[in-house]
């Protein structure tokens, strides 16, 4: 069984950055998909970045040139540096993960995923 357990988040003023961590337990092997999603209350979940097998990453429109998605395989971590944010950056933010692909990470739903970590952002 995967756990994953979303840190970092936090209130900040537009402009600032905050930097997500997760951290993945209950599977050796992270080479498959992972990724960051966000939710706001009343929207559906949306997928933010992704990284797969060989480290490609790919990201949502709204977010590219300001996030970065990252991986750490010896500690089995997940990161997501997020700068310049927005106030429409608000959002509950989810890691996921999902064993049963390496590769074509663009997916919307995975198998695994966090409790999620608060991130405000202020104008």
């Amino acid at each position: 069984q995967v756990q994953m357990v979303e840190s970092g988040g936090g209130s900040v003023q537009a402009g600032g950055s905050l930097r997500l961590s997760c951290q993945v337990s209950g599977y050796t092997d992270n080479r498959y998909c992972q990724a960051w999603f966000r939710q706001v209350p009343g929207n559906e979940r949306e997928r933010v970045a992704t990284i797969d097998r060989d480290g490609s990453t790919s990201y949502a429109d709204s977010v590219k040139g300001r996030f970065t998605i990252s991986k750490e395989n010896g500690r089995n971590t997940l990161d997501l540096q997020m700068n310049n944010l927005k106030p429409e950056d608000t959002a509950m933010y989810y890691c996921a993960a999902d064993p049963r692909y390496y590769w074509r990470c663009d997916r919307n739903s995975y198998k695994y995923s966090g409790q999620g970590t608060q991130v405000t952002v202020s104008s």
